[in-house]
């Protein structure tokens, strides 16, 4: 199981950053602990505590020239992860 997904990049986790607060999406089946462990290895730092949030799918329609599109958009696991003091984490060091 592939517990960290991807990074949020929002607006408001965005904000959170200066705090020591960064969003995650992660798998639906993992746990805080879990998370916790799996940062704590990737990044190299310590994690001093795990908020996670599940978000249900949306239904969406759009109306096109073809007719009515119906869809929906996937549901998902969010985790907040506050980090100690004096820790952040770059997720933008990878990119050229």
């Amino acid at each position: 199981m592939n517990i960290l997904k991807k990074p949020l990049i929002t607006e408001k986790v965005s904000s959170l950053n200066g705090r020591g607060v960064y969003g995650l999406v992660v798998d639906k089946r993992a746990n805080k602990i879990e998370i916790k462990k799996k940062v704590e290895e990737i990044y190299g730092v310590i994690v001093s505590r795990v908020n996670t949030m599940q978000y249900a799918g949306k239904r969406k329609t759009r109306h096109t020239k073809l007719g009515i599109s119906r869809g929906k958009q996937p549901a998902y696991k969010k985790a907040l992860i506050t980090l100690r003091k004096g820790e952040s984490i770059d997720f933008y060091k990878d990119i050229h």
